[in-house]
């Protein structure tokens, strides 16, 4: 069964085409790696997917159902930019999603609903690795921990897809190691299906079960603007094959500039 399911989708920002003719199928329990040059509509597929853009064309499934039009607790998001709460602790981060999606009028729960969420957003936190900083507020964690807390916020109302922009991008290379590993064991326990958009290749090879590569398969020198982005590389990959990259894709990449995420 297919999480997530694209048809002949399309974005347009006035006359400018970012996306044109997507059309894929995500299976349920995917680890989907999405590469690509800057610019190639990586961040907008991924706004799409969360329901916060919605196709100037096409439709989108969320399994069988149309995709809503607006993020849902369904769908969990991860920036590189940590989207964490600076005036709330790290366990009221974390609660934070459990209070809205359980008091949503109020945003806030009371009495034992409240003592059960505590619990359930202490242990949460707890397997991350900053159970022993739910009082500490974001402004003294590392960036390593400030993303743990970015990936449990997004991760407590239990959403069947969880999305991934370039959320590794900003932290030293050990850091990175130790999300690689924290991420590959939070997809297997919870079950996720996982969009994960990354500039670095080798990442994309390492983590993903599939590697999607966006760029724009027809170009126009006199209206560039006119074509849009698809995807023009599609790989499953199985364990024999995880540590082989395609020339022709490292060939795409080396190519494009790579300074940092896309602004579309």
């Amino acid at each position: 069964m297919s999480a997530l399911s694209f048809r002949n989708v399309w974005v347009e920002y006035q006359d400018k085409v970012v996306l044109e003719r997507v059309s894929l199928d995500i299976a349920d329990g995917a680890f989907v790696s999405i590469v690509g040059p800057s610019g190639a509509g990586k961040s907008t597929f991924l706004r799409l997917a969360l329901g916060q853009e919605a196709p100037n064309r096409g439709h989108i499934l969320l399994g069988d159902d149309p995709l809503a039009p607006e993020p849902g607790p369904d769908r969990g998001v991860v920036f590189q930019r940590y989207s964490v709460f600076p005036h709330m602790s790290a366990l009221d981060n974390v609660l934070f999603g459990l209070e809205c999606a359980g008091s949503p009028a109020l945003g806030r729960l009371f009495g034992t609903a409240r003592k059960q969420a505590k619990d359930r957003a202490a242990a949460l936190l707890e397997r991350v690795g900053l159970g022993a900083s739910l009082q500490a507020y974001p402004r003294t964690l590392s960036g390593g921990m400030q993303q743990r807390l970015a990936i449990a916020q997004a991760l407590i109302t239990r959403p069947r897809i969880l999305l991934l922009d370039e959320p590794f991008g900003a932290l030293d290379p050990g850091v990175r190691l130790d999300m690689h590993v924290l991420i590959t064991e939070l997809w297997e326990e919870h079950g996720l299906t996982i969009l994960m958009v990354t500039h670095d290749i080798k990442e994309a090879f390492k983590l993903g079960t599939r590697v999607i590569a966006f760029d724009k398969p027809r170009h126009d020198d006199q209206a560039p603007h006119r074509y849009g982005s698809t995807a023009v590389y599609d790989f499953p990959l199985d364990e024999k094959k995880h540590r082989v990259i395609p020339s022709a894709l490292e060939h795409m990449m080396s190519e494009a500039t790579v300074s940092g995420p896309d602004t579309v």
